[in-house]
């Protein structure tokens, strides 16, 4: 991930890099119970304070995320939405996890000599390497390129729904339904409380965020 330094520091381990206030650093690895990162500079690595830097924002980078997690919240997403998490079996590594439609594909991110690639193309960033396959194909045998997620479409439950069928969404009156496809006119398909499926589209109402949030 890069930064940017909101302040100028000077090195006084060996260990450590300096830099300079504005300057844009490459974040390799974060500790949770740490003040310091791991970073590079100009091709140095080393540690730097945490405070004296700040994360670039990017919407897709999930940080510690599990596999599971990521697929969970990537399942019935369009095609190439995607996600870039740490690596659970490579702490200091990355994974790209992207939405193949009908399933969700992990792609590990090899780091070598301050390069990042997944297939044959090398980028000095996490960010450079996002950016090349929104353009190219991610996948060898499908193409997929990766895409940001929409935004959140959200539905208000009118009422209790508790139908017997299994492939259908259980929800209570007030409950809020993040909605994964309302194409149909009579059926959508949604997610709450962390279970996924489909529910009549009568029971609830669309709404934007913010009427939501006014009304609870």
């Amino acid at each position: 991930m890069e930064a940017v330094a909101l302040f100028s520091f000077a090195a006084s381990e060996a260990d450590e890099i300096s830099f300079q206030k504005g300057d844009i650093i490459k974040v390799t690895e974060m500790e949770d119970d740490s003040c310091w990162v791991t970073a590079e500079i100009q091709g140095k690595r080393g540690y730097v304070p945490e405070n004296y830097i700040s994360l670039l924002p990017y919407p897709w980078f999930a940080g510690r995320v599990s596999r599971l997690d990521a697929e969970k919240r990537l399942c019935w997403q369009e095609t190439g939405v995607f996600l870039v998490r740490e690596s659970e079996s490579a702490p200091g590594e990355f994974s790209v996890s992207v939405s193949f439609g009908e399933r969700v594909e992990h792609f590990r991110v090899l780091e070598g000599g301050g390069q990042y690639c997944i297939w044959d193309e090398s980028f000095c960033s996490l960010n450079r390497l996002v950016d090349f396959y929104r353009t190219h194909s991610i996948g060898v045998e499908k193409v997929v390129y990766l895409r940001d997620p929409p935004k959140p479409r959200l539905a208000h439950a009118l009422c209790d729904y508790t139908p017997p069928q299994t492939a259908h969404l259980h929800f209570l009156r007030g409950d809020i339904i993040d909605l994964l496809d309302c194409s149909s006119s009579r059926t959508w398909r949604g997610c709450c409380r962390g279970r996924v499926g489909i529910f009549p589209s009568h029971t609830c109402t669309n709404q934007d965020l913010a009427t939501l949030v006014m009304n609870n």
